[in-house]
């Protein structure tokens, strides 16, 4: 009986061992066969391993990253309860001030998610929460990209691809509060349509085009749902999708540090170590939004009321992100044309094309720094803001304009919040629009010379102690002590390139050479990038020698 059970155990043990190899040969034949089609064993072994340098601000293309799975989750959610439909219906719902009311089926619809689908209002608040954080994160991103000098050679065209995420996310946020077809969004439709008519010649066209007739229009929501859902969250996706590849092929760039050369990258690999990081990170940023969705109220549509043409919000704001169009728009005095029967709006027409040359510059600003410099090497280190003061200048000159212009765009919050007079914001706002981003560029190019100085005199002279020196002479003096060799390094790695010059005015054969205006103004814009007046030469190893052997170092 003993050893007929033990036969029995050892039969079955053999049986289990059989079908665990058999399913181990299933599980290499799929994937096999997946690799043959696909090739994802060279595939891995050739990113998974790959290397990720480590530093704060690179999360910050992360939180972009993961904000937008936050929105399409949320937004695959929301989109089943949705009715974008302009449907006149009469309101039955939960909300008791709004019942007996008119209104469109897609209001209708998302008063029903905020109030009668459960967790609808929640996922309401995490998707517009999501998007606000993700612009944020996106215009931050860029920044950190362009104060680093990470988008010059070979990175240009990942630069676009950021450009262009940041251009429609902030449009397709517009869409997204436009679609319940509350008081605020039919505001912000309307102001959208003063814009295309101001356009001349094909204005009427395309504002017949978009709204399919006269404002508001029957079609304009069911329009901006599909905008919205589907044509530019899969452009977007093929855009971040593209992004990411090129990260991958280009390799990340590095700040400069002992080891990091343009040839190598120091870090973490992917996997294990980057992955697992990367997705605490993520269920981090999900839990902040989330955290901040719970407790802080965006957009109750349920306060504004249902859209009508006869009525206005008094305080409707856009989003952060489109305030400074706004702005635009408000501190541009309402100039107007008329001939031969037409009227040219230029007070809005104007701020129209201020406001896309705004966006023209940045894209196109990476080219126009490489025509600047004539630089065609690859670059992979990454510059400190402070050794590159006009390029620093300009980034927060622009930012100083953003400014200016989101309060031009709150002026009537500001004046009642504040008790001040609207018309002297204005024109405060008018005279900063040219003014503030001159003051801050000078300022902030001085203010990195001045940091450019103060790393010279660190590595000649060395840190101070603190410790007062009394000499035979009766001179009192403080004591330096040596920088540590990695932190010289950090402080003189960072090259220093000579503004371009123009040829001689003769050739070798003593003929006048002809110097064309874009070959003047290129030496120009070469000497003010990259002339005495905007850097701070580098000590030499000699002068660091030097003193360092006693030559009036304390």
């Amino acid at each position: 009986m003993s050893t007929h059970a033990y036969d029995d155990s050892h039969e079955e043990q053999i049986g289990h061992s059989e079908a665990g190899v058999e399913q181990k040969h299933l599980g290499e034949k799929t994937a096999d066969w997946a690799d043959g089609r696909l090739g994802i064993y060279s595939l891995a072994k050739a990113n998974l391993r790959k290397i990720f340098p480590d530093h704060w601000s690179f999360m910050l293309g992360e939180i972009c990253l993961y904000s937008f799975i936050i929105i399409i989750l949320t937004g695959v959610y929301l989109t089943l309860f949705f009715q974008p439909s302009m449907g006149e219906v009469i309101y039955h719902g939960s909300y008791t001030p709004l019942q007996g009311i008119k209104m469109s089926e897609a209001y209708e619809s998302a008063l029903n998610i905020s109030f009668d689908v459960r967790g609808g209002l929640l996922i309401r608040q995490i998707h517009h929460w999501a998007a606000i954080v993700f612009v944020a994160a996106m215009l931050v991103h860029m920044m950190r990209v362009f104060f680093t000098g990470a988008f010059r050679k070979p990175r240009e065209i990942n630069w676009l691809f950021g450009f262009l995420l940041l251009f429609l996310g902030m449009f397709d946020g517009f869409m997204g509060y436009s679609l319940p077809d509350d008081l605020l969004s039919g505001t912000g439709i309307r102001f959208m349509e003063g814009a295309i008519l101001s356009v001349p010649l094909v204005g009427t066209y395309l504002q017949m085009f978009l709204y399919g007739g006269q404002f508001p229009g029957n079609d304009i929501i069911p329009r901006f749902f599909t905008i919205h859902v589907l044509l530019i969250p899969g452009i977007m996706l093929g855009l971040l999708v593209a992004h990411l590849i090129l990260v991958f092929y280009h390799k990340h760039t590095q700040f400069a540090g002992p080891g990091r050369t343009e040839k190598n990258v120091v870090g973490m690999p992917l996997m294990p170590v980057y992955m697992a990081k990367a997705g605490g990170f993520f269920f981090l940023v999900f839990g902040v939004i989330a955290f901040v969705s719970a407790i802080a109220s965006v957009n109750p549509i349920w306060a504004y009321g249902p859209y009508r043409p006869d009525q206005v919000s008094t305080d409707a704001q856009p989003d952060w992100y489109m305030g400074f169009s706004e702005g635009l728009i408000r501190i541009m005095p309402g100039w107007e044309i008329r001939a031969w029967g037409h009227t040219l709006e230029l007070g809005v027409f104007i701020p129209l094309v201020v406001f896309g040359l705004m966006f023209v510059v940045i894209a196109i600003y990476p080219f126009l720094e490489g025509w600047i410099t004539g630089d065609k090497r690859e670059h992979h280190i990454l510059d400190r803001p402070r050794n590159a003061p006009v390029r620093t200048g300009l980034g927060v000159a622009w930012i100083a304009e953003y400014l200016i212009l989101l309060v031009g765009g709150g002026n009537d919050l500001f004046a009642t919040h504040l008790h001040m007079s609207i018309d002297a914001i204005t024109w405060t706002c008018r005279i900063l629009f040219f003014v503030g981003p001159v003051v801050a560029f000078m300022v902030t190019k001085r203010w990195c010379m001045g940091l450019q100085r103060k790393d010279k005199d660190k590595i000649l002279h060395g840190r101070e102690t603190g410790t007062i020196k009394r000499l035979p002479h009766g001179e009192f003096i403080e004591v330096h002590a040596q920088l540590p060799q990695e932190e010289l390094f950090r402080l003189t790695a960072h090259e220093q390139q000579a503004p371009a010059q123009l040829p001689p005015a003769v050739d070798e054969n003593g003929v006048k050479r002809k110097v064309g205006a874009v070959a003047k103004l290129r030496a120009k814009l070469s000497a003010g990038y990259f002339g005495p007046q905007s850097q701070i030469a580098k000590p030499t190893a000699e002068e660091h020698a030097e003193i360092t052997a006693g030559h009036g170092h304390h």
